[in-house]
C-alpha cells in the first residue's frame, strides 16, 4: 500500500529514567540497503528488481515506522511501490507472503483457526498502591536474595494482545492472546498493519532466528478512533464505543480488505521465545527489537529503584492524556532474564512482573436526564445529568453534550445505561450507551422553544447548534455578565456563584451596574463579610484597566472571541473607529469574512449597544489600544497559527493569549503562511481539510505545551 496512506504514529527509541545506569545497546542506525533501488538498473532481470524493491521498501517502511526518521519523500516511496505492483502483476509468481503489496486484504474468510502458541502468554498481576508496589518490591528482592534489581517500565497499551511468529526473519502467523496457550490466528489481518515489519531489518551477514515469538499490542490512535467512528456513523452503522473494540472488532474482520482501510497500529512490547538472542535483559531486548524492525514504545524506561518505578507510575497517571493512544496503567517487569527465570511464575503470572493499573478513565451509569442551558450568545447548550459514578477517581454526576447532531450521531437517550469517559481534570462525556437501548427511550429532539423566554428556537444553516433568537433573554445578561466576571475581566474573589447571587437579588443585571456596586450593597449578600466585601468591590474596580481587547471581547458582540477581539483593537485603535467603521471596513481585519463584519457593524449600529459602550466609557473603561497589544518579540516571533476544536488544558481564550505572549501571532483562518494549526477534540472540517489541503503541519496539544515551554 502506498505510503501515503499509513498511519503516522509517534516513535523513537525508549528512554532511561535519570536515575537508571546505562544499557548495553547497540546503535540502532543501519545503512540503507546497498542494492537501494534508487540506484539499481530498471532494465534488471524482473526477479532481480522485485527482490530489490522489496528491500528498499521494507528498509523505509522500517526508518518511517520503527525510527520516525523518513529518507525519502512519500511520492519517491509510492513510485517505487507502483513499480513493484506492476512488477508483481505481469509476474503473478514473482509474489511473496513478506511483500509490501501483500498488506491490502486477502478474500473473506468464515472463521479464524485456532493455534497453538510456542510458549504461553500469561496475565499479569496488577498493583494499584506505591505501597502495593513496594510490598511486591520486598518480595522479589527476597526470593532473590538481593536488593540489587533493576526495572523496566512501558505504558500499558489499552488495545489487543498479540503473538507474531518470526521463521528465518519472515512474518508466518500471528494469533490473538486466547486463553494464553491458544489463539485466533489473524495472520492475514495482521499483514495490513503498515507498523507490523514482515521481514526482519538484519545487518549484512547477520543471520536471523531460526524461530522469533515477538509480543506487542495492536491498537487503533484516538485519531483514527474519531475517523472511525465519523465514517461508521455516515454509513449508517452503530459507532464503537471505545478505541480497544474498535482495535478489536478490526483485527477480527472476516473481511481483511476492511481491516485493511483501519488505522491500526502496534507496538511491541517483548518476546516469547527467545532463544538465542544476544541480550541479558529486557531493556536490551527492547533495543535489539528496535534494531530488527519492530516499533517498540518511546517512554520504556529503565530504573535502578523502586522509588523511581513509584515516580514514573505517577507521572503517567497525569501524562497520559497527552497520548494519541489510551493507556490504562504501566507494565513493569525485572529487568534481568536470568533474575526473571529465578523468580518464575505462579499459575502462568510472571512473579517477576506486575501492571501497576490506574482508576479507569470510563465507567457506566444511567444517564437521567438531558437538560438545556442557553449561553450568552444564545447557543442552547445540552448537558447530561447522571446517576453519579465514580470516574478516573472522581465522583460524576454530568457531562457535557455537545449539539443535537452528536447527541444523535451516538445514539444517547434519556434513560439509558452509558459509557462515560474522563480524560484529565476536564468535564466528562458520554461515549454511548453501554448496550441495547431501555425499553421506552427516544431519540433526543432539541426543544422547540427557549427554555428561559418561551422564544421559537432557531438553527441557522451551516450551525450545528441551535439558537435563541431573542436578545433580550434573560440568558443574555447573566451569561455575559459570568462571562465579563470570569474571562473578560478576570475579576479576583468574584465568581460565577456570586454573579449569580447578584442577579438572583436585582442587584446586577448589566456590566455597567457591576461597577456601581457598593460595598454596602455587598454586606447583604450571603457569604460576604468586610473584608471579603472590600475586597471584591476593589477588585471590580481594578478590572477596569484590562486592556482594550478584553473589553471588545466581553461586549458579547457575535462571533468576536479572543482573537477576533484583539484583531479588531489593533486595527481600529479605538472604539471610536471601529463604531463608525463600515461593514467593508470590518472585513479588512484580518480573519474577518463578509458575514462576520455585517454581525459586527451591526451590533455597533443598535442604539442599546452604543449606549452600553457609552455608559462603560464614562465608569472609566478602557476603549484604546494600550501598549499591551503591540507584538511582542519572543522565541514565537514570526510563526503563525491558527486554533480549532476544544482544548482539555486550556480554552482556546488561553491558548491564543499564551502563544501571543510568546511573540506568535494566532489568526482565525488556515492560508498556506500558517506555521500550524492547533487542533482539540472536535475540530472544525473545514480547517483540517485546507490545512491538510496545504500541507500545514497539524499540531496537539501535547505539542502545543511544548511550544510554550520553548
Amino acid at each position: 500500500m502506498p505510503r501515503s496512506e499509513r498511519s503516522v504514529q509517534a516513535s523513537g527509541k525508549p528512554q532511561r529514567a535519570s536515575d537508571g545506569r546505562a544499557g548495553k545497546a547497540r546503535a540502532t542506525s543501519k545503512a540503507a540497503p546497498k542494492s537501494g533501488a534508487a540506484a539499481s538498473s530498471k532494465t534488471a532481470a524482473p526477479e532481480q528488481r522485485a527482490a530489490e524493491l522489496r528491500e528498499v521498501l521494507d528498509y523505509h517502511l522500517y526508518r518511517y515506522h520503527v525510527l520516525d526518521d523518513p529518507e525519502i519523500a512519500d511520492a519517491e516511496y509510492d513510485a517505487l511501490y507502483d513499480e513493484l505492483v506492476r512488477i508483481e502483476g505481469e509476474n503473478p509468481e514473482l509474489v511473496t507472503p513478506d511483500s509490501p503489496t501483500q498488506r491490502v486484504g486477502a478474500p473473506p474468510s468464515d472463521k479464524f483457526r485456532k493455534v497453538e502458541h510456542p510458549s504461553p502468554m500469561g496475565s499479569l498481576e496488577k498493583v494499584t498502591t506505591s505501597e502495593s508496589l513496594e510490598k511486591w518490591h520486598q518480595d522479589v528482592c527476597k526470593r532473590l536474595g538481593t536488593s540489587e534489581v533493576e526495572y523496566v517500565t512501558e505504558p500499558k497499551i489499552d488495545g489487543l494482545s498479540i503473538n507474531l511468529i518470526y521463521e528465518d526473519g519472515v512474518f508466518v502467523r500471528g494469533a490473538t492472546r486466547g486463553d494464553g496457550y491458544r489463539g485466533e490466528d489473524v495472520t492475514v489481518n495482521l499483514r495490513t498493519i503498515k507498523a507490523i515489519s514482515m521481514r526482519m531489518q538484519l545487518e549484512k551477514g547477520e543471520q536471523p532466528p531460526s524461530l522469533l515469538e515477538v509480543r506487542g499490542e495492536v491498537y487503533l490512535p484516538l485519531s483514527g478512533f474519531n475517523e472511525l467512528n465519523e465514517r461508521l456513523v455516515a454509513e449508517g452503522k452503530k459507532p464503537t464505543p471505545n478505541p480497544r473494540n474498535a482495535a478489536a472488532g478490526s483485527l477480527r474482520q472476516k473481511d481483511s480488505s476492511i481491516t485493511a482501510q483501519r488505522p491500526l497500529a502496534i507496538w511491541i512490547h517483548g518476546l516469547g521465545h527467545k532463544h538465542g538472542l544476544p541480550a541479558d535483559g529486557h531493556w536490551e531486548s527492547l533495543q535489539w527489537l528496535r534494531e530488527h524492525g519492530f516499533r517498540t514504545n518511546p517512554f520504556a524506561e529503565l530504573h535502578d529503584s523502586v522509588e523511581s518505578v513509584a515516580r514514573a507510575c505517577s507521572e503517567w497517571e497525569k501524562k497520559r492524556i497527552e497520548l494519541d493512544y489510551e493507556i490504562d496503567g504501566i507494565v513493569i517487569k525485572v529487568d534481568s532474564f536470568e533474575q526473571q527465570r529465578r523468580l518464575g511464575s505462579l499459575h502462568e503470572r510472571p512473579r517477576w512482573a506486575r501492571a501497576f493499573k490506574w482508576a479507569p478513565m470510563t465507567a457506566t451509569t444511567k444517564l437521567n436526564k438531558i437538560a438545556i442551558r442557553v449561553g450568552r450568545t444564545g447557543a442552547l447548550n445540552p448537558w447530561a445529568m447522571l446517576e453519579p459514578v465514580e470516574v478516573g477517581g472522581v465522583t460524576v454526576s454530568r457531562a457535557t453534550l455537545h449539539n443535537e447532531e452528536d447527541i444523535n450521531r451516538k445514539d444517547i437517550r434519556e434513560g439509558d445505561i452509558v459509557v462515560v469517559q474522563r480524560a484529565g481534570d476536564v468535564i466528562p462525556q458520554i461515549v454511548g450507551p453501554a448496550g441495547e437501548h431501555q425499553p421506552g427511550t427516544k431519540p433526543f429532539k432539541m426543544p422547540k422553544e427557549c427554555p428561559l423566554c418561551g422564544t421559537d428556537i432557531v438553527k441557522p444553516e451551516g450551525e450545528a447548534m441551535h439558537r435563541c433568537p431573542n436578545k433580550a433573554c434573560p440568558s443574555r445578561g447573566l451569561e455575559s455578565l459570568i462571562n465579563w466576571v470570569q474571562a473578560a475581566a478576570d475579576i479576583e474573589g468574584v465568581g460565577e456563584q456570586s454573579v449569580r447571587q447578584f442577579w438572583d437579588l436585582g442587584l446586577v443585571r448589566s456590566i455597567p451596574e457591576l461597577y456601581r456596586l457598593t460595598k454596602e450593597q455587598l454586606l447583604e449578600v450571603d457569604g460576604f463579610g468586610e473584608i471579603s466585601a472590600t475586597s471584591a468591590i476593589e477588585s471590580i474596580q481594578a478590572s477596569k484597566q484590562v486592556p482594550f481587547n478584553r473589553v471588545l471581547f466581553g461586549l458579547n458582540i457575535p462571533d468576536v472571541g479572543w482573537v477576533t477581539a484583539v484583531n479588531l483593537a489593533r486595527h481600529f485603535e479605538n472604539i471610536e473607529r471601529l463604531m463608525s467603521a463600515s461593514q467593508e471596513e470590518i472585513e479588512e481585519v484580518e480573519g474577518i469574512g463578509p458575514e462576520r463584519a455585517e454581525a459586527i457593524a451591526e451590533w455597533f449600529a443598535e442604539d442599546a449597544n452604543r449606549e452600553l459602550v457609552a455608559d462603560l466609557g464614562s465608569l472609566g473603561l478602557r476603549f484604546e489600544i494600550g501598549d499591551e497589544l503591540k507584538p511582542v518579540e519572543g522565541p514565537l516571533t514570526g510563526q503563525t497559527y491558527v486554533i480549532t476544536g476544544t482544548l482539555e488544558g486550556f480554552t482556546r481564550d488561553e491558548a491564543a493569549a499564551a502563544l501571543e505572549g510568546r511573540g506568535a501571532k494566532v489568526i482565525n483562518s488556515v492560508s498556506g503562511k500558517t506555521t500550524g494549526l492547533i487542533i482539540g477534540e472536535e475540530p472544525g472540517n473545514s480547517k483540517l481539510t485546507k490545512a491538510r489541503k496545504l500541507e500545514v503541519p497539524l499540531l496537539d496539544e501535547a505539542a502545543l505545551n511544548d511550544l510554550l515551554a520553548g
